[in-house]
């Protein structure tokens, strides 16, 4: 009796931790076994098996934090005794700022890092110029210039959060916006590739080189100049918890943040995703938040994704709220436009 007790212990465990493991993060196997455990969201395909090293890439673009943060000049700067609602969805919040309605692609380049900096930079500028200035922050100029492990990072080898936001206040970022969009003085040079599943008009990311791009000071658009194209920001904060990150967004816009990213994350679809296994990470992966809300008694933050339309829910994706779950809730950065 003892030993087919322990024969079925064993395979309780190898069921709710292993036999994973032995299947190809991609694979349909794989996503079949994530819709087996996972009770409030739905796993699809997303990604290619042939896809896996680019996949990794561009999942784990966050560097880990190398020392602390002495440019912040505020943590947690809210009253958490005022109240926020149910919901909050800056989209509809601030209808007229076109950049909050945008998904970005950083193609197959680890430089999350970049575009969940510019995005949010880009939805402050024209949230606090009451709805009017349209304006796209680079994630070109971001990721090729402040370049270096004391600096924001590696490029498309990785970056970090926070330092992004200090480098606005300290040296500007010039506007641009996505790969051949017109969108400002350097668009993004890296050409949105074919790393999904459906077939369509974009160039096949193996033919591609995703190398970093060489710091320019100068705009690609010849009509524009660079020193007139540059944005600011101001002091730098950052937040360590679920009341602190929506009082922010509610008063000032979206803002960046990172999460420990594990295979089963690749192949969202919809719901409100937490990891089936936290057996395997793949890396640290920054995004932009917009919003939160609760679906079917589960709470989430609404979040928007730089991997295109076709990855998720139309690129964007909802993720448990309020646990800190896979570190959502402690690496986090924001600062108002100058």
């Amino acid at each position: 009796m003892k030993l087919f007790t322990d024969i079925a212990v064993l395979a309780f465990v190898a069921v709710c931790h292993g036999t994973s493991l032995d299947l190809h993060p991609l694979s349909d196997e794989y996503i079949a076994s994530i819709n087996e455990k996972a009770t409030t969201w739905k796993a699809g395909k997303n990604f290619e098996v042939d896809d896996w090293e680019r996949v990794k890439k561009i999942a784990a673009g966050v560097l880990p934090r190398k020392a602390a943060l002495r440019f912040v000049t505020q943590n947690n700067p809210h009253d958490e005794s005022e109240e926020v609602p149910e919901s909050f969805d800056a989209r509809e919040n601030w209808p007229r700022c076109d950049s909050l309605k945008q998904i970005r692609d950083q193609s197959s380049c680890g430089s999350c890092w970049a575009f969940g900096a510019v995005e949010a930079m880009s939805d402050r500028i024209c949230i606090h110029s009451d709805q009017s200035n349209q304006v796209y922050v680079s994630a070109e100029d971001l990721n090729s210039c402040c370049f270096g492990l004391f600096a924001c990072g590696l490029g498309c080898d990785g970056g970090y959060v926070a330092e992004p936001w200090d480098y606005w206040r300290t040296d500007g970022i010039v506007t641009g916006g996505a790969y051949n969009s017109s969108q400002g003085c350097k668009d993004y040079s890296l050409e949105p590739c074919e790393h999904h599943v459906e077939v369509g008009s974009r160039p096949q990311c193996s033919s591609l080189n995703f190398d970093t791009p060489e710091c320019v000071r100068s705009c690609y658009e010849s009509s524009l100049d660079y020193t007139e194209s540059l944005t600011f920001g101001q002091q730098v904060s950052t937040f360590t918890n679920e009341k602190q990150m929506q009082l922010e967004i509610l008063k000032n816009g979206p803002i960046e943040a990172a999460f420990t990213v594990y295979n089963d994350f690749l192949s969202y679809k919809s719901g409100v995703y937490q990891a089936t296994a936290q057996d395997e990470s793949v890396g640290g992966h920054a995004i932009k938040v917009l919003g939160w809300g609760v679906e079917e008694g589960t709470k989430y933050w609404l979040i928007a994704n730089s991997w295109n339309t076709d990855w998720g829910d139309n690129g964007y994706f909802k993720f448990l709220r309020g646990v800190d779950h896979c570190g959502i809730e402690s690496e986090t950065a924001a600062s108002l436009p100058a």
